[in-house]
């Protein structure tokens, strides 16, 4: 059993679903406290978070990544307890073998093979370590940024280790996110007898045509690395809980994953407009969980590629696909940010697994990244 493997197992080992950690971060802690670095635990809200860092200079490369997992699902559907680690057919299987405790396990193993290598190495080592990825994240990563910026803390280069790759490990970087906004919106009619509709004002007949013109706009074209924003209905609700009653209100939620060529403003803007052009009453609240970011090219990027060439022999594809990760608190401070990690085909699924062989491949892309930073 290789030391990343022994370690992910012990993670995935420990139920921690978002925002509960469970042991898993002082695991990590006692670890990176073995090999000299100084921890700050700082804690919200029932949200377990550390920032680890070791070493003296300007330069400030730091590791990113949670603890915390999403719920199981139907358990007797796995081929194992979800958490339970187990190998079988040449995998690693348990819920966060793939997002992120495998990553977590190949930092820490990456980063004690760095530190024997060179014990007095140039620059800062960092870990921004959180257990509120998963669930609403507003007292994870952004209270350790907040830290760092109040004790001026500049960390110059972040390698977040979700999980980027597609199809093989290594063929997809992640250099941005889309923005997120969504919406929650209620139309009025007036309740009645199903009976006696001319006594009443429908809001689902009332409201449906603005919301079939809503998931037909082209809200812009993207650009050459972000796709172009969606718009996606995925709750609606009117039900009175009665056959016979015209409900008096109809309630939408709704979200856009948004590139930079529109803002949270005019995607706003753009909405409300076409409701009043339906001429309906309602009205909508709005929650903006966050701004599009884009790192541009440089050390970290470099480095990651590189890197992948060398031990992976592909060359990355650089992208923003995808959910929102915690880079988007990060990136805003100058931060280079940089999402490098396993493969995404099984994250939250039934059944959540990484190839045994990615295991050592990652923390060997992990340490050689050290190598090249400093």
């Amino acid at each position: 059993m290789t030391n990343t493997l022994d370690l992910a197992k012990q993670l995935i080992n420990i139920k921690s679903i978002t925002p509960s950690d469970l042991g898993c971060q002082k695991i990590l802690i006692d670890r990176l406290k073995k090999i000299g670095f100084t921890v700050t635990e700082l804690n919200s809200n029932g949200v377990s978070n550390f920032l680890a860092l070791r070493g003296t200079g300007e330069t400030v490369f730091a590791f990113s990544g949670h603890t915390d997992v999403v719920p199981s699902g139907d358990e007797t559907e796995w081929r194992s307890p979800p958490f339970t680690a187990t190998v079988g057919d040449g995998k690693l299987f348990g819920r966060g073998a793939a997002d992120m405790k495998t990553a977590l396990a190949a930092m820490v193993v990456a980063t004690e093979r760095f530190i024997e290598k060179n014990p007095n190495h140039p620059g800062k080592i960092g870990f921004l370590i959180t257990s509120d990825e998963e669930g609403d994240a507003t007292d994870g990563t952004v209270k350790i940024i907040e830290y760092c910026e109040k004790n001026n803390i500049k960390i110059n280069y972040c390698l977040v280790g979700e999980a980027s790759s597609n199809k093989r490990l290594g063929d997809v970087i992640k250099v941005g996110r889309r923005g997120s906004l969504h919406g929650e919106l209620t139309v009025y009619g007036k309740q009645g007898h199903i009976a006696y509709p001319h006594l009443a004002i429908n809001p689902i007949h009332r409201s449906f045509q603005a919301l079939d013109f809503l998931t037909t706009v082209e809200w812009d074209k993207g650009n050459a690395l972000f796709s172009p924003t969606t718009f996606q209905i995925y709750n609606i609700h009117a039900d009175t809980g009665a056959t016979n009653i015209i409900p008096g209100s109809l309630s939408a939620r709704f979200n856009f994953r948004y590139s930079p060529e529109s803002t949270a403003e005019t995607l706003q803007h753009r909405v409300e407009k076409t409701l009043d052009d339906h001429q309906l009453q309602y009205k909508i609240n709005w929650n903006h969980s966050s701004n599009p970011f884009y790192s541009q090219s440089g050390v970290l990027t470099n480095a990651c590629i590189d890197t992948i060439k060398n031990i992976c022999g592909i060359t990355p594809e650089r992208n923003t696909s995808g959910g929102t990760s915690d880079g988007r608190f990060i990136a805003p401070t100058g931060t280079e940010v940089v999402e490098l990690g396993l493969r995404n085909e099984s994250i939250h699924h039934i059944n959540e697994n990484t190839d045994l062989a990615d295991l050592d491949m990652l923390t060997n892309l992990y340490e050689t990244i050290l190598d090249r930073i400093f």
